[in-house]
């Protein structure tokens, strides 16, 4: 982290002198960037990054000023976003997968609804189940043979409920050891033998794998990636790891719906959007500014050093697409929390 952290400080460094310069040259007026989490953390961080690296995509090279708003899983700045937002075009919302988490959980402090925004860009992370497999390969069966498999987790309201929702799937029978945020505590109860799994996603997931490998984990299957199709692609971060089709083939459980919307979730590290009902024309202006952004070398070489991939507003759409979910879907998803781990789920 300290590392991803250089560097995405080193950019703003270089680049903040120039949007300054440039806004002072030619009077662009200001844009602004709601940003769904507290100043100085991972989601300000990529929210002052990409607000340097769009300027240059718009005419007269406008300051995107960041406007860091509520807690570090981005519900109240994701509330903001959908009540006082004004779609005018000048200010858009950049937000943290953990958001989405809890639109689809339920979370009663939600009043935002994710499938209504128009995506501008994001920047995806990889997921991974790694297990200790005691020399068995990587297959259904060598994961059903643990009764249970003991899963490092947070809670049911977090990432790790893409890893529940594929092992319910998988018919796996799995006991989440709960209270263990971040990958730093999962690891160390892997290490100490307290688990047997762990989940990893966010920054960093392909060196966070080496201390479990060192310890005997395995990784099992992938979330994958997704194309602007919504199609599931390998992840180019994990080669040689299946996605969790190719891993098990057919899945018929009715929470494979509920699965991929929480995978999707876990794989958006950040997202910008703007919000329902914008003009066409503002929406454009900002798609193109974004697609500036991805090319941008600075801004490449931060994702780069987090293990993020940059992606499309149309990639993007198809991962905030994901959570879409059927009634029926939602259902069946608040039926096996609230059933599986009851009050935990609280």
């Amino acid at each position: 982290m300290a590392k991803r952290r250089h560097v995405l400080a080193g950019f703003l460094g270089a680049a903040m002198p120039l949007g300054r310069s440039a806004l002072a040259a030619v009077g662009a007026p200001n844009l602004n960037l709601l940003v769904a989490g507290p100043d100085g953390e991972q989601t300000s961080r990529w929210g002052n990054a990409c607000a340097l690296a769009m300027s240059p995509g718009f005419p007269g090279m406008p300051d995107i000023i960041p406007q860091p708003a509520g807690g570090l899983d981005g519900v109240t700045g994701a509330n903001q976003l959908d009540a006082l937002v004004v779609p005018d075009g000048e200010t858009a919302a950049i937000l943290p997968g953990a958001a989405l988490i809890a639109w689809m959980t339920g979370d009663t402090r939600v009043h935002f609804d994710p499938t209504h925004w128009a995506p501008i860009l994001s920047g995806t992370n990889a997921g991974v189940l790694v297990a200790r497999l005691n020399g068995a390969a990587p297959s259904v069966t060598s994961l059903q043979k643990f009764t249970p498999l003991r899963l490092a987790a947070d809670s049911p309201h977090s990432g790790d409920l893409a890893a529940l929702l594929a092992l319910q799937c998988l018919n796996i029978q799995a006991a989440a050891v709960f209270g263990l945020r971040g990958t730093d505590a999962k690891t160390r109860a892997f290490i100490a033998g307290e688990v047997d799994a762990v989940f990893l996603y966010g920054e960093g997931v392909p060196e966070d794998i080496a201390p479990l490998s060192a310890n005997g984990g395995v990784p099992v299957f992938c979330t994958g990636q997704l194309d602007a199709t919504g199609a599931t692609l390998p992840d180019p971060l994990l080669p040689g790891i299946p996605d969790l089709k190719s891993f098990a083939g057919a899945c018929p459980s009715p929470l494979i719906t509920a699965y991929q919307a929480a995978a999707a979730a876990a794989r958006l590290d950040f997202f910008m959007v703007l919000p329902r009902l914008i003009d066409p024309g503002a929406l454009a202006a900002w798609r193109r500014a974004g697609d500036v952004a991805i090319t941008s070398t600075a801004l490449a070489a931060a994702a780069s050093a987090s293990s993020v991939t940059l992606q499309t507003a149309a990639v993007t759409a198809a991962n905030l697409a994901a959570l879409d979910l059927s009634l029926t879907d939602q259902t069946g998803l608040q039926a096996f929390i609230a059933q599986r781990f009851g009050q935990q789920a609280g």
